[in-house]
Order: structure tokens, then sequence, then C-alpha cells
């Protein structure tokens, strides 16, 4: 327990501390304070920061500052010692009037956090006016004839100052005639009166000379002097009288004009002219009086002339005279004082101050944003306001004091669904009826940080084609953000990342602002099918807040690599080596095979085989096979033929446009005896082990005549199956196998020519076909499989594989790069499958690329009779046809029921058609053989 010495500094500034705690308990947390009028500047009024128990240390960062609804210069604080000082002249009676109490009403503000308090000093008044008189100098009119102990009203002095300091003595200069009362009325105010102590002699004296003295009561005291000039008249004996020398009205200050205030009577006991009386304002009445009131000089009525406000004015004091008709007149005296009563004719008035916005949305509740306060001129329940908040909103008004409101928040903000509020502030007064007035605060709401950019979906798929232009804009990404300014600023960027062995840079990149996206380098189709990658989208603010989007970049396949030949054939004019052929080889004897790849995908990688013409014009002995690249005489060779023959082999692929290469083959036509023996392998263009030619041709006797005999098993066991099984409309049932067509194209793919229908094989087709039997299932292929929405959806696709004569063996090896297949599983022989790319190409399709091939594939001698689809039951049977066949690009293998049925109902065209092709093609084979 501490205990203190009475009367020790510590004691009397707890003391202190205690008795300011406890007003400003009792006082709703507003202190007082006093200050003479007139002090100078730097006088000491309070130490404020320290009764408001603020750090001296915290009053500039925390911006201390004082307002005031008055002249808010009179006063002001040291920010050093949180002293409260004179700053200007303070003048009460300019400030207060002549109220009785004067205050200056200062709000003390300070920030982070929000405080506010209020301070009220109290203005003393000092005794700084000295009375004075209206006028300098007051006229009297006597006649000699009155009686001692008669009266005459005399004006006063006013005094601006209140209290003692206004409280006058009066006196005038010692004479013989005349004597100065001075008495006390209703109102509290003195009323002067000269009486006659002597009766006066006009032939002695006709005028006296007076000086009256006013003092106030104030120390050091002050006074006020005015002359009284006195006429002696010589006439009259009797001066009108009043019945009363005062009259008490009391007049509604929204009376109209023209209303009858008070009619006066004043009689006179002199008789003839000496008795007509005539109504007169003294002299003593000011110009501001005759302005509101009027007096009628025969009937004695006074009237309501202008316009008479409480608010202004609400006492007025009307000296009248009235004076008989005599030749020397004698005057009556009576004064008439008109009290103004309040008429709540005054709105309320609303002043807004210290407006705190615009407000954060994540204010918290209770925060301050503006400072209210409301008057009202009129007096009593006339001038009580109440305030009151319209509409509904998460603001509220709180009273700090009388007559001032502090409007705070009351719930929590969202700018994106409400971004300002305006608010009415409605101030009704207790009058009746009442009158209000209102004004509008509009509060707006200021952006925090608290959403992210969103984009539309959150991944896109895009198609480019391949060789595209360095910079090239290959789309735009848009995010959206529901925040305001720069927390809606949205800037994008690359999620880095590696992509084989480069970085993801190096390949595209975003514009910062627009969301575009550029390809920095022309892309490879054949490096790059795909390019995943995602785009990050921030916005501006602190903290930043962002969110991506997932980009899927197809190349697509444009044409743009011719085929390339394979050892040991070359491009041009060039040989590897001088052909031998032997003259008595028969007709459709294979002597060479040219092989050439295209890195390209479906069609822009089908390729085709053309014999040129020799430069004579004679026809060749030799053919070409249109995709095989296998060269074969056409007829017996015989003596007539040239011991030489060059052949221009051209490749050409399928794209457009198409990109071509050519071979140039020397073949040497000699005797069987002289064909040398490592020739066999030149002939046939084979890499497996040598063979004499008559071995060779052997072998290729027996090995047609048992795949005839094989096509017409097939043939007659297929026509037998379609006969007996029963017909339907639809697909096939589930479990039966489905028979499809099989074209030349390595593609799962529309044709390029898209004017030639597809059809489902049956066994009235041409027996140059292959035949491929799937056995359908319910269940979807192995998701690692890349397929499109639209193949996943049951749209029908297309399978186009290679000719007939591509799926035999050659004599001694296999004929042409196998195409690859792509699947996501670890098998490498699985090859590669890749979407839908190249010039007319469907996109919802399945492809197979043709490529340099895989090492580990089977060639074509080692083709199995079946394929086996990863993930799937289904299965593709393959029939070999002879080398010398020719496939109808027309023959496709269709998926799906839509399709089969469309290919159904158009059977006979399709047959028709067929019957023409197959005509065309035997044409074909006996023009070659």
């Amino acid at each position: 327990m501490l205990y203190f010495r009475r009367g020790s500094p510590v004691f009397r500034r707890l003391l202190l501390s205690l008795l300011l705690l406890a007003a400003l308990e009792t006082g709703s947390g507003q202190l007082h304070y006093s200050v003479p009028e007139e002090a100078k500047h730097g006088t000491f009024v309070g130490r404020i920061a320290q009764d408001l128990g603020l750090e001296l240390t915290e009053l500039v960062p925390r911006l201390f500052r004082v307002a005031s609804k008055e002249r808010g210069d009179l006063l002001e604080v040291n920010l050093q010692n949180g002293i409260l000082f004179v700053n200007s002249r303070i003048d009460r009676e300019e400030l207060c009037g002549r109220s009785a109490e004067c205050s200056i009403h200062l709000e003390v503000i300070v920030d982070r956090p929000l405080q506010v308090f209020h301070v009220e000093v109290e203005v003393k008044d000092i005794n700084d006016n000295p009375p004075r008189f209206s006028r300098p100098e007051q006229k009297f009119l006597i006649l000699e004839s009155r009686v001692p102990d008669s009266r005459f009203p005399v004006e006063g002095a006013s005094d601006l100052d209140i209290r003692e300091n206004a409280e006058l003595k009066y006196k005038i200069n010692p004479n013989e005639y005349f004597d100065l009362d001075v008495k006390r009325n209703e109102e509290e105010t003195n009323v002067l009166e000269l009486t006659l102590k002597k009766p006066l002699d006009r032939e002695e004296v006709q005028e006296h000379r007076l000086v009256l003295t006013a003092t106030d009561g104030g120390k050091p005291e002050l006074t006020g002097t005015v002359q009284l000039l006195i006429h002696i008249l010589d006439a009259n004996d009797n001066a009108p009288e009043f019945d009363k020398s005062i009259y008490n009205v009391r007049l509604l200050e929204n009376t109209p004009k023209e209303t009858l205030v008070i009619r006066l009577n004043a009689s006179d006991a002199d008789e003839g002219i000496n008795k007509e009386i005539v109504y007169f304002f003294s002299n003593l009445v000011l110009d501001d009086v005759k302005s509101k009131f009027m007096i009628d000089s025969n009937s004695g009525e006074i009237k309501v002339k202008g316009e008479l406000d409480y608010e202004i004015r609400n006492l007025y004091e009307i000296n009248i005279d009235a004076v008989d008709r005599s030749t020397f007149p004698l005057t009556g005296h009576c004064k008439v004082i008109v009290k103004l009563v309040d008429v709540n004719d005054n709105s309320p008035e609303i002043a807004i101050t210290s407006l705190f916005l615009p407000i954060k949305e994540d204010a918290a509740t209770g925060t301050v944003i503006a400072l209210i306060s409301v008057s009202d001129r009129d007096s009593g329940a006339n001038g009580q306001v109440a305030c009151s908040l319209k509409p509904h909103s998460p603001f509220k008004l709180v009273s700090a004091f009388k007559n001032y409101y502090s409007l705070v928040l009351d719930s929590t903000l969202d700018r994106e669904n409400i971004s300002d509020y305006q608010l009415v502030v409605t101030a009704q007064d207790g009058g009746s009826p009442s009158l209000w007035a209102s004004a509008t605060v509009s509060v707006e709401v200021a952006d925090v940080n608290d959403n992210a950019p969103l984009f539309a979906q959150p991944e896109y798929t895009v198609f480019v084609k391949e060789n595209n232009p360095p910079g090239a804009h290959i789309f735009t990404v848009c995010a959206r953000d529901a925040d305001a300014q720069e927390n809606a600023l949205v800037s994008y960027s690359l999620v880095e990342r590696r992509v084989g062995e480069r970085a993801l840079s190096s390949y595209v990149s975003v514009h910062a602002e627009s969301g575009k996206v550029f390809a920095l380098q022309p892309l490879d189709h054949e490096e790059l099918e795909l390019l995943q990658f995602q785009v990050s989208a921030r916005d501006s603010g602190v903290p930043a807040l962002g969110s991506n989007v997932t980009l899927h970049v197809f190349v697509l396949d444009e044409n743009d690599n011719a085929p390339a030949l394979l050892p040991p054939w070359t491009q041009g004019a060039g040989f590897a080596a001088n052909e031998f052929v032997s003259r008595s080889v028969d007709a459709g004897h294979v002597v060479a095979k040219v092989r050439a790849v295209d890195s390209d995908s479906g069609y822009n990688a089908w390729l085709s085989y053309e014999l040129q013409p020799s430069e004579g014009g004679a026809r060749s002995p030799f053919r070409v096979g249109l995709y095989t690249g296998e060269i074969s005489t056409t007829r017996a060779l015989d003596e007539a033929d040239l011991p030489r023959q060059q052949l221009l082999v051209l490749v050409k692929d399928h794209g457009e446009p198409a990109l071509t290469a050519t071979a140039t083959i020397l073949l040497s036509l000699v005797e069987n005896s002289q064909v040398p023996k490592s020739s066999s392998r030149v002939l046939v263009g084979a890499v497996g082990p040598q063979v004499t030619l008559v071995d060779v041709n052997v072998y290729l006797i027996v090995a047609i005549c048992a795949v005839s005999s094989l096509l017409v098993l097939s043939l007659l066991l297929y026509v037998a199956l379609r006969c007996s099984a029963p017909q339907t409309a639809g697909a096939s049932a589930p479990g039966k196998p489905t028979l499809v067509c099989s074209s030349a194209v390595g593609s799962w793919s529309d044709s390029q020519q898209q004017q030639q229908r597809q059809r489902v094989c049956s066994g009235e087709g041409p027996p140059k076909t292959d035949l491929m039997a799937f056995s359908p299932s319910p269940r979807q292929p192995n998701p690692d499989w890349r397929y499109s929405a639209s193949l996943r959806a049951g749209m029908h696709s297309s399978v186009h594989l290679e000719e007939a004569g591509i799926l035999r063996a050659g004599p001694g090896g296999p004929d042409q790069q196998w195409p690859t297949v792509s699947s996501a599983t670890p098998e490498p022989e699985a090859g590669e499958v890749s979407p839908p790319v190249g010039a007319g190409v469907n996109s919802n399709s399945w492809t197979f690329k043709y490529g340099p091939g895989n090492p580990k594939q089977s060639g074509p001698g080692e083709l199995p009779d079946k394929f086996i689809i990863p993930g799937s039951p289904a299965i593709i049977s393959i029939r070999q046809e002879p080398a010398n066949s020719q496939i109808d690009k027309s023959d496709f293998i269709t998926f799906g029921k839509k399709e089969e049925t469309k290919k159904k109902k158009k059977k006979k065209k399709g047959n028709k058609t067929q019957e023409k092709k197959e005509k065309g093609n035997s044409t074909t084979d006996n023009s070659d053989q």
C-alpha cells in the first residue's frame, strides 16, 4: 500500500487526477475549462493531453488535432507539451452576444485508433465594455407650469457585459431643479426618470444642460455619459396621462403584418384643443423598432409593420408620447414592452464534419465514419432535435452527447456486392407540428484484395499448325478479378517447367498485360506433338492472389517433309550400283524395290510410287507398285529390249501440295549365264540370305497359289456365315464379330477425299480388301490411350491401313516401314498414337504415324494373323493379298452404329461403285501384265 504526504506535489497531482476522472465520468467524457475573454496569445487554458490520458509522445503519430464549430483559431494545442492555450483574441460579446452562458465547444480527434473527445471551454466575462447611450444628447420640452414632482422619462445606457459588469448606476450633476429617480421594473431593467424638484421659471432660465453618468459594477469601474438638454416651454397646465406607465404585450413571432398589438388611450384634463391628443413614437424609439411596428397617431393603435423573428430579437420596448394639440402642447409618456413567443418555424440544421472516407471493406465494426452535429434555432421543445438514419444499412448513429452523433460501422462490408452507400441522416425537432431536415452522406467502400483472378474454364485445347512464324499469336487467356483498381489489375506469366531438355519459356511466352500466348519459335509436329503448360494470372494487390489455367497445345502436321529414300537408292540421277536382270524372267517378276519414308503424319506421310516415262517415249517393260515401290516386269523380256534400262521412279506423298523425291535405277539386261551370283540380292531388294533366281520364282509361285487358295476358302466361309446370320437393321449384337473395311491409308482418320463415302464391307464387296473383325465391348479403351472426346461419345472413326501388298512379306525382308501406334503403356513395341493431324485429317479420330519405324516391331514377314488393341478385347484380323493387287481408296474401316447404318442404306450404290472400280482395276492389271 502506498502512502502520500498531504500537501506534497504527488498527492496534489493524484487528487487532481481523481477529481478529473470523476468529472469525466459524470460529464459523459467531456472536459471543462475556463478562460477570461481578451486573454493574451499563449495564455494557459489546460493540460488537455494529460487530462485525456494521452501520452505526449503519441500526439503526433496519432494525428492529434482539435476541431470546433465556432472559430477554430481561438484555441490551439501545443503538441510538444499537450497544453491548450489561447491562440487569438477572444471577445465574449462577439462570440455569444449578451447570452449569460458562453462556451467554446472543441472536438479533440486522434487516429490509430480513432478516438473523439469533447472539450467545453467557458469564456469568462471581464469588464471591457463601458456603458453606452444610444445618442450623445437627449432633448426635453417641459412647460414652466409643470408642478414639482413631475416626472420625465430618460433613456438609460446599455452595457455589453453581463452580470455585475453590466449592473449600472446612474447620477446627474447636482442642480436645484431636477433630480434622477432610478427604479427597476418587472423585467429587472432600470427605469430612469427626471423629477422636478421646484417650479420652473422660463423667464429666469430658458434652458438647462445636465450630464447623466452611467457607471457599471466592474472592477475597475467604467462609465458612460450623455447630455440632457431641457427646453422650458410656456404653455398648457395639464399634460395627457396614460392609465399605465408600462404596458406588457405577448405576441407570437410569426404574427402577420397589420395585426393589432395594443390600442393606447391617454386622457387630458384640459378643455378644447388642449384636450385633443395625438400619439407619436418617442424620440427614444430606434429605427429598428419603427421598422417592426407602426402607430396610428389619432387612435393610438400600434400594429405590426415588419416580420418578427424570435431568434433575432425577442423583446421590444416602445416609448410612446401623447401630445395635446395646444399651442404650447403638453406630452404624456408611457412604455409598451412587446415580448415575442417562440413558434416552431425553424427546421433543424445538420452539419457533417470529420468525414473519414473511403472506408475499407474489411474495416472492423465500430469504426467511426463521420461526426454529425445537429442544431435548431428555436427554443424549448421546438429546439430539441432527435436524429435517425435511413435506409437500413450496415451503419448506425451513436449519440456522443447532446446534439452530437457519430456515424459508425455496425456490420461487415463487401465491396463486390455494394460499392457505395447513400445514407440519409434525418433530424426532427420536438415541435408541434414538428419540422425535420435531412442530409445525404455518400459512403464509398474501398476495395481490399480478397478475390483471386478466375478463368472461364480450368483448361483450354489449342490447335496450332506446325512451322508457324516466330512470335505467332496462338491463343489468348483471360482471367477476371471481381476486385477494383490495382487489386483487379491482372498480369499473366508462364508456370515454368522443362519440356524435354529445354525450358518451356523457349517455346512459348505470354504477354503480361493482354494474356496473349505467342509461339517463340516454329513448332515441329515431328518433334513435339503436344505441348502442355500452365499460365498463371495474378492481381496487383498486397498480398497478390492468383490462379492457373492449363493449355493443351496440339501441333498439327503440315506437309513439310519430302519423302526420303532409303539406301541403296539416292536422290536424283545418282544410283548405288548397276543392277543385272536376266532376260529369261517372266512377267510380274520383282527385280528391285525402292524404299522411302516420310517424317510427316497421316496423308502427308502416305507414299505412292510412279515410274516416269523414258525420254524416247518407248514403253518400258517394267512397272513399279503404286504403294509398294517394287519394280517388276510387265512382260517377258526379249532381244528387242535395250540392254541398259534407266528407270526414274517418282516417290510422292499425299499432302497438299504434294512433295516428291526421285530415285534413278540402272538395270542391265543379261543372259542367265552372265548374271552374277551376287545380283540376286539386288534384283529383289532383299536383305535376307541369297538364293538363285530360279529358286525365287518357284517360291513365289508356291506362295501365290497358297495365298489364292486361302483367299478362296476365306471368301466361301465368309459368304456362308453371312447367309446363315440373321439380318438386323442396327449394328451387330454384342459378342458377334463386326466386319469393317480397311483402306490403304495408314491413319485412324477420315479420308482426305471427304467426298468418298465410307461403307461397311459385305460379302458382295470386291475380294481385294483386307478384312478385320472386331468384338464389341461396352468397356472403353485403356485410359493410357489418348483419344478425343468425340470418340468417347461414340462418334464414328475410320481406320486406314496400308494396301494389302505391304502386309505381305517380300522375297527377302520388310517392304515399307510400318505404322507406329502411340500409347502410354511402357512397352516400346506399342509404338505411338498421336491425335489426327495433317491436311484433310479429321480431328476426332486417331492416326497411325508413319515414321522411321520401331526397331522392335516385327516386319511384314512376321505379321501375325490378328492385332489386339491394348486395353480392349477388340481383335483385328488381316487377310493378305497378292503383290500386284490394287486397293481402292474408298475402302475404309468404320466404327460405330451410326456410320454402319448409313453404309447399309447406301449398299446398292456402294456395290455399283465397287463393281465399276473392280472393272477398272481388272483392266489396269491386264494392261500391266
